[in-house]
């Protein structure tokens, strides 16, 4: 009797001892939604939007760090293997094998979510002659097979995630030519178009897109954002402007994806939450990108150009 008195009193003590409350639990994580430090890669194409992400979080999450590493795509998917990334943005979502090896290498599951869409802008020298393009004619500035010479530019000529889109879905098995050339950078690619008559840029529409930004509006003093035939309209040319891309209008549209991989719900969550969320997506629409997760509507105006 004694003895089961005992066993009943140590199965109290421990069970008092496991009931923590949320807070004290909370507070044994190396970091939360609303506090510590956690580092992330992004596709260097997505800065300007990243940004001010970044920037809006820990403005309304004042004990919070986040550091973005800039890289190529390709950088960024290979950072899901590294056990102090716990999320990256990238234009894709990650492959079975991805997810698979991952669940091996860290024990932990991978999440993807699409956040936003955007387009790769084309742009061209100021003096251009040449600033309305259909899809064949700049599949042939890409192989080289263009009635003039011009010199397509990239933020790379590998791993990047514009790349990777021009090859897959534009090129479509063809090859890029030999004399496509490589910037840095997104920026490095508007810097050095903007001083070769002779070149045509592609970037993505984040580095050109939003005329309330003041970078951006130096970039656009730079060069001309070309025009592209549209989807719908044969005959019909439309820039890389966030109407056309939420419409489908604009033929070079591509995914921005977060992919989460955390553990517990710490910050890498509590962010991933906050781009998917209403006021991440109004974020994204401010930018001039085209919100996935919320409809908020898109209002028809009209653009002097």
């Amino acid at each position: 009797m004694l003895r089961s008195a005992c066993i009943l009193m140590m199965g109290c003590l421990f069970s008092c001892l496991g009931c923590q409350s949320y807070e004290e639990q909370q507070k044994k994580l190396p970091d939360t939604p609303d506090r510590g430090m956690v580092y992330i890669s992004a596709d260097e194409t997505f800065k300007p939007i990243v940004d001010e992400l970044v920037q809006v979080y820990q403005s309304n999450h004042r004990g919070t760090i986040i550091n973005v590493a800039y890289k190529t795509e390709a950088d960024c998917l290979r950072d899901l293997l590294n056990d102090s990334i716990r999320l990256v943005l990238v234009t894709r979502g990650p492959s079975k094998g991805e997810i698979d090896m991952i669940a091996d290498s860290l024990k932990v599951g991978a999440r993807s979510l699409v956040v936003a869409r955007d387009g790769i802008a084309v742009v061209v020298h100021p003096a251009a002659a040449d600033t309305m393009f259909t899809m064949f004619e700049l599949k042939q500035i890409l192989t080289g097979k263009y009635k003039k010479k011009l010199i397509p530019v990239f933020d790379g000529v590998k791993a990047t995630s514009t790349v990777r889109f021009i090859v897959d879905s534009v090129l479509k098995g063809e090859s890029l030519t030999q004399e496509a050339m490589a910037a840095s950078s997104s920026e490095g690619v508007i810097d050095y178009v903007s001083t070769h008559p002779g070149v045509v840029g592609f970037v993505g529409v984040g580095w050109v897109g939003n005329p309330e930004d003041s970078a951006q509006l130096s970039f656009l003093k730079k060069v001309k954002v070309a025009h592209i035939e549209s989807t719908d309209l044969e005959g019909s040319y439309v820039k890389a402007y966030q109407a056309n891309i939420y419409a489908k209008r604009y033929p070079m549209v591509r995914d921005l994806v977060y992919i989460l991989k955390e553990k517990h719900h710490g910050l890498a969550t509590g962010f991933a939450h906050f781009v998917s969320g209403e006021l991440g997506q109004i974020i994204f629409r401010r930018g001039y990108l085209a919100p996935a997760q919320k409809n908020l509507g898109i209002r028809p105006v009209r653009v002097n150009e």
